[in-house]
């Protein structure tokens, strides 16, 4: 049974690669053992600071009614990747917040990989079980919140109204460098809202 699920999650994580039997072979038999996958096209990855995704890791865990998507730890950059699905017209805006999507890359290694500077916190299951981003979202702010608690800062707002220059700028003052708010926003027509 497990070798049937590790297939299955190789399988299904090689299909973002350019070629999915280098990739396979890579993960396999390669030296690195980490190979370049796509984002954007079966998932978007939403990367963030590493003190509030493992944070937000554990928490999705624990919730019974949810399947956590993948989720990936990379200890030398120390942040924290979340796989969801593709979104090309929402932005994520937070410190330390990026959203990597089409035309973007990451490092990834072999699905089973549980150990080393960049390894699986969840690990794909094969099913393309993803995270959802509204679950995400909620659950990055609750985190947010108790870290800056920890950290005798009030915690921010639940929510503000979007800024004309789409949060940029210094138009969003709950949004500073000491306050850890994560918000996901729709863009239409080159203006982002709620």
């Amino acid at each position: 049974m497990a070798l049937t699920e590790w297939t299955k999650s190789v399988e299904w994580l090689a299909a973002a690669s350019e070629d999915p039997g280098a990739c396979k072979h890579e993960w396999q038999n390669g030296s690195s053992g980490v190979t370049l996958l796509a984002a954007g096209r079966f998932w978007d990855v939403l990367i963030v600071p590493e003190q509030l995704g493992l944070r937000v890791a554990d928490l999705l865990e624990e919730v019974p009614v949810l399947d956590p998507g993948p989720c990936l730890l990379d200890t030398r950059r120390r942040h924290v990747g979340f796989l969801l699905p593709p979104e090309p017209q929402t932005v994520w805006i937070g410190t330390g917040v990026r959203l990597l999507g089409a035309g973007t890359w990451i490092t990834a290694p072999a699905p089973h990989c549980r150990w080393g500077a960049l390894r699986w916190l969840v690990p794909p299951d094969g099913t393309g079980t993803l995270t959802m981003p509204d679950v995400l979202e909620v659950a990055l702010q609750r985190c947010a919140g108790e870290l800056s608690r920890l950290q005798g800062r009030p915690a921010p707002a639940a929510h503000s109204p979007a800024t004309p220059d789409g949060g940029r700028g210094g138009g969003r003052a709950d949004l500073r460098a000491d306050s850890p708010r994560v918000v996901r926003q729709r863009v239409a027509r080159g203006c982002v809202g709620p």
